[in-house]
C-alpha cells in the first residue's frame, strides 16, 4: 500500500473504530509523496487586516507584462527582512507559520519536505504552477499554501507568486494583513482594461490577492485572461502557487485544474471522509496529483516523530542557544 493511500485511509476514519472504505485512490503517476503536518486551518477574518497601497519598485522579476503591472510592494515599508516577516503577519498565526521561531520544528520540516518534492518535480517534469486543493472547507488548505510559498521563497530563495483564486471566500490577504480593495477578481472583470498589481511580501515572495468576494466567479476563471495570467506568471516567477476553493463543494477549482502543472491535496486527519477525497482526486485528475498533505496530524504519529523530537531538533535547539 502506498503512503498516499495510507494517508487518505487515515484521514477517512472520522473516529476510532470507524470503518474505512475499501476503494483506494490511485497513486499519483511517478510520485509517492505525503507531507504530514501538525497545522490548523486559518482562523476566520475578524476585520483587523491592514490596508496597504502597492507602488512600483525596481526589484520586479524580469518577464512579460501583458497582464501584470510592475510588481509592487507595500508603501508602508520596504521588503521586510526575514527576521521581521512574521511580525507583519496575522498575530493569530503564532506557531502556525514557518517564519515563526516558535513553530514546532517537526512541522516546519514537513513543509521543507513538501517543498523538496516540488523542487524535484520541477527538475524532472518541469512543474512550475501548482494548485493547493481540498475536498471540503476547513482542511487548512490556505495556511498550507501560505507556508509552502514561504518555505520555497525563504529556504530555496526562489521567486514565488502566491495567488488567491478562492474568489468566493478569499483568505490569503488576512494572513499577510493586506486590504481586499483590488485583486484577481477585479482584474478578471476588467476584460484586459487594467493590469494586475501584485503585492511584494518579502524579497522572493509576491501575493496576488483575490480582491473583493465574488459570488459568481465562473466567467472570470474560464476566461482567456485567466489563462494568460497563469501563463505569464509561470514565465515571470520561478513558482506559482494557487490557493483554490474546495473541490467537492464548488466547480471553481475544477476549472483551474486544467491550467496548472500539478496539484497538492490537503486532507484533514481524522475528519475528511475517504469518498470525498477520492472525488476530489478524480476532479483534479490523478496524473496531476503530486502528493497529499495530511493536516492536523499529531507529530507523535509520524513514523520518525520521536527521532525528530528527542534527538535531531533537541540538538538544533542547543546549537541555537549557543549562537
Amino acid at each position: 500500500m502506498s503512503r498516499i493511500d495510507e494517508a487518505l485511509r487515515r484521514a477517512a476514519a472520522q473516529s476510532r473504530g470507524t470503518a474505512i472504505a475499501s476503494d483506494s485512490i490511485p497513486e499519483p503517476a511517478g510520485h509517492d509523496n505525503v507531507a504530514v503536518l501538525a497545522g490548523e486551518p486559518f482562523p476566520a477574518d475578524t476585520g483587523s487586516s491592514v490596508s496597504e497601497t502597492p507602488v512600483a519598485v525596481n526589484a520586479a522579476p524580469q518577464g512579460r507584462h501583458d497582464v501584470f503591472a510592475e510588481v509592487g510592494r507595500p508603501r508602508t515599508q520596504p521588503a521586510p527582512a526575514r527576521e521581521s516577516l512574521f511580525e507583519r503577519m496575522d498575530s493569530r498565526l503564532a506557531e502556525k507559520v514557518v517564519v515563526d521561531r516558535d513553530m514546532q520544528p517537526a512541522s516546519r520540516e514537513q513543509y521543507r519536505r513538501l517543498a523538496a518534492v516540488l523542487h524535484d518535480a520541477q527538475g524532472t517534469d518541469g512543474v512550475r504552477v501548482v494548485m493547493l486543493a481540498s475536498a471540503v472547507s476547513g482542511e487548512g488548505k490556505t495556511l498550507t499554501a501560505a507556508n509552502l510559498a514561504l518555505t520555497i521563497s525563504e529556504s530555496y530563495q526562489r521567486r514565488v507568486l502566491l495567488i488567491d483564486a478562492d474568489l468566493r471566500k478569499p483568505a490569503l490577504h488576512n494572513i499577510f494583513k493586506l486590504d481586499t480593495a483590488s485583486g484577481l477578481s477585479e482584474g478578471l472583470k476588467s476584460g484586459g482594461a487594467a493590469k494586475l498589481v501584485v503585492r511584494q511580501i518579502s524579497d522572493h515572495l509576491w501575493l496576488l490577492p483575490a480582491g473583493r468576494p465574488n459570488s459568481d466567479p465562473m466567467a472570470g476563471l474560464t476566461s482567456e485572461r485567466m489563462q494568460l495570467l497563469i501563463k505569464e506568471a509561470s514565465e515571470t516567477f520561478d513558482w506559482v502557487i494557487i490557493d483554490t476553493p474546495p473541490l467537492v463543494i464548488l466547480p471553481d477549482a475544477n476549472l483551474l485544474a486544467s491550467m496548472v502543472d500539478a496539484a497538492v491535496l490537503v486532507v484533514r486527519a481524522d475528519s475528511t471522509p475517504h469518498h470525498l477525497v477520492k472525488r476530489a482526486a478524480d476532479a483534479i485528475g490523478h496524473k496531476r496529483v503530486l502528493g497529499v498533505v495530511l493536516n492536523q496530524a499529531q507529530v507523535t504519529h509520524l513514523p520518525y516523530g520521536g527521532y525528530y523530537d528527542d534527538y535531531y531538533f533537541a540538538g538544533s535547539a542547543e546549537e541555537s542557544e549557543r549562537s
